[in-house]
């Protein structure tokens, strides 16, 4: 079943993609055609009894009806989010989930399209200076925040000196800058310690611009409570726990967007809840499926399923900054044990139905440097090994947390991870929390010296990833630091030719082989279902959207 997780689904996500293309001047119907033959996918038993069988339908035929879209924005669009948003600032928003929420009130001066290509946003244009360190931004000169308040230099100089002096969960981001001066009402001059070569793309997703005037009199705590940013939808309310509504900005910059009227976004920890709330129309867009509860929405009505391979790499983190400190997980030979220890192919097969891939390390595949090192095998016996070299014969005990409801599946994923430890002699006491909770203290860095996490990373290649969850300190996610490592990822940044930077991106891939930070586990594809209404929704890799081009058909 591995061999098919880009065949079976990748159908689904070519005609979802046709059914959601721009406007057209009459609307037409496509349909869906899936042909998927009737496989039972092989029962896999491991330690701690996680056993899946699926059995898959064949052939649905769906009629979906592509319409053009408003001429105005109208209508409500409702999306499911898997986890609670610890923020709607963009700077504070812990995860992808919160993140997708948060990006639809704001702009950044430069902004990624869906081609994964840098476009002008709030600067039309910008200069960089020959020896890479001076960034020269000219700005529009008709944009007005929310509030009416216009934008200019002022907003963006606020904005890198309250996100770079905050200790903000992505503060780093904006760090990266040495000064912001404003040349004048519509020129700022960006300064950079050394040559930088992500600093435009980490900057089009992190330095979203704040109203000086507004942010001063109210004050941070306020401004939080209701925040004012350029973006396509404006803040209307956050009932914690319940729903975040925002509407259309009627003075978008970007002429004819947003298409949709009300935005509404709803946490839905619990993925069979969300695949529900689908079919009954409660929600109109709901992400991180299961393939069972993808495969089971095939021939839902209203409903079509959008599939795509993730960029997110999933893996269990060492931690060597707090609460790691002294134990036997120091010893890199003790970290390749448990790398061998966990059959991580019985477990995508057992649990999501063979659509997945085992990681080979922290660089996903599609991004720069892929393939330069191949998985670890599942090999207890030469775990038992390196753990007797390391002076561990008889294993160890160690501490153990996951996220409930974050990932799919990913409690029953760490439950299998703790039986197959369990089987070369470490023994694990784990501890399943409350995701909320458990960003909370990975920020704090007071998770357990092991702990399940995922990362994306939307720039299109892996320094968002690895910098997040490997700048030690510095970083509000990283539970490691290396000093090899920190020197790979500062060369990396600086890089400007793509042959140098492929080149690093590998050598740093085999070093953390010998050297690994992680128990790497998998990269898989993403399962979502969207109502038929919703038309020209795109999500990305890195599971981010934007929902500017969005629109809902409207019944007559």
């Amino acid at each position: 079943m591995r061999g098919k997780w880009f065949g079976v689904f990748a159908i689904l996500v070519v005609l979802s993609l046709l059914v959601a293309c721009g406007p057209t001047p009459e609307p037409q119907t496509v349909v869906q055609t899936v042909e998927v033959e009737k496989t039972v996918v092989e029962t896999v038993e491991v330690e701690k009894e996680v056993v899946q069988t699926v059995e898959v339908e064949k052939e649905v035929v769906k009629e979906v009806t592509a319409v053009p879209a408003p001429a105005g924005p109208e209508g409500t669009l409702t999306m499911a989010l898997s986890t609670f948003p610890n923020s709607i600032d963009r700077i504070q928003a812990a995860e992808r989930q919160a993140a997708n929420a948060s990006t639809q009130l704001w702009d950044s001066l430069l902004w990624i399209n869906d081609d994964g290509e840098l476009e002008p946003a709030l600067a039309y244009d910008f200069d960089v200076s020959e020896d890479g360190r001076e960034y020269t931004f000219y700005l529009r000169d008709d944009v007005v925040f929310h509030n009416g308040e216009p934008f200019n230099a002022d907003s963006v100089v606020l904005t890198w000196e309250r996100g770079a002096n905050a200790g903000y969960e992505y503060s780093y981001y904006l760090e990266r800058a040495d000064s912001v001066e404003k040349i004048d009402n519509y020129t700022v001059k960006i300064t950079t310690p050394e040559p930088d070569a992500l600093f435009l793309r980490l900057m089009a997703e992190y330095w979203v611009v704040l109203p000086p005037q507004y942010y001063e009199e109210v004050g941070e705590e306020a401004f939080l409570e209701h925040p004012i940013g350029t973006g396509p939808f404006m803040f209307v309310e956050w009932v914690k726990g319940d729903h975040i509504t925002m509407e259309a900005n009627p003075n978008y910059w970007r002429e004819g967007m947003p298409k949709v009227q009300n935005l509404i976004f709803r946490p839905i920890p619990e993925s069979a809840t969300r695949a529900a709330a689908i079919q009954t129309g409660e929600v109109d867009v709901v992400g991180r499926l299961s393939s069972e509860e993808a495969q089971s929405l095939l021939g839902a009505p209203n409903v079509r399923v959008i599939s795509y391979p993730s960029t997110r790499v999933y893996y269990i983190a060492f931690n060597n900054l707090t609460t790691g400190v002294g134990q036997p997980t120091e010893d890199p030979l003790v970290r390749q044990a448990m790398n061998y220890a966990v059959d991580v192919d019985a477990i995508i097969d057992a649990l999501h139905s063979g659509f997945g891939q085992r990681a080979p390390g922290f660089v996903a595949e599609g991004e720069m440097g892929y393939g330069a090192v191949e998985p670890f095998p599942y090999d207890p016996d030469r775990a038992k090994e390196l753990l007797a070299e390391a002076g561990y014969p008889d294993g160890f005990e160690m501490d153990f947390a996951c996220p409930a409801g974050a990932y799919i599946f990913f409690e029953q994923v760490c439950e299998a991870i703790q039986g197959y430890l369990s089987g070369v002699g470490i023994e694990t006491n784990l501890e399943i929390m409350e995701s909320g909770q458990y960003w909370d203290l990975e920020a704090e860095k007071q998770l357990p010296p092991l702990f399940g996490d995922s990362w994306s990373s939307p720039q299109g290649e892996a320094y968002n990833r690895l910098v997040g969850a490997l700048g030690g300190w510095d970083a509000s996610y990283s539970a490691w630091s290396d000093p090899t490592i920190d020197e790979y990822l500062e060369n990396i940044a600086q890089a400007i030719d793509f042959d140098e930077r492929k080149q690093l991106y590998e050598d740093l891939q085999v070093y953390m082989q010998e050297n690994p930070p992680f128990i790497y586990l998998y990269q898989l594809m993403t399962f979502e279902a969207a109502n038929t209404r919703v038309q020209n929704y795109h999500p990305r890799g890195a599971e981010d959207y934007w929902l500017m081009n969005t629109w809902v058909a409207i019944e007559d």
